[in-house]
């Protein structure tokens, strides 16, 4: 590899790092306290035990709800 390659690489290598931890960080503001707080709460325990147990939601994700019907619809299996 040429020596101008290798700066480029080197530079875009560093260009990525800081990139990556600028995402961690806005990440860490966007999450602070309120998904660890969901976590600790149990929110993503997968039990599904939290609220009515007839729910069509319990358990599973708004998107997969959202998805079966949708597919219903559609005349889908499910």
């Amino acid at each position: 590899m040429t020596e101008s390659a290798r700066k480029v690489a080197e530079e875009t290598e560093h260009r990525l790092d800081d990139l990556a931890e600028n995402v961690r960080h806005r990440f860490d503001r966007l999450t602070e306290g309120r998904f660890s707080d969901q976590i600790k709460a149990g929110r993503f325990s997968g039990r599904g035990d939290q609220g009515a147990t007839d729910s069509p939601r319990a358990g599973r994700g708004a998107g997969q709800v959202r998805s079966d019907t949708h597919r219903r619809e559609r005349g889908g299996s499910r």
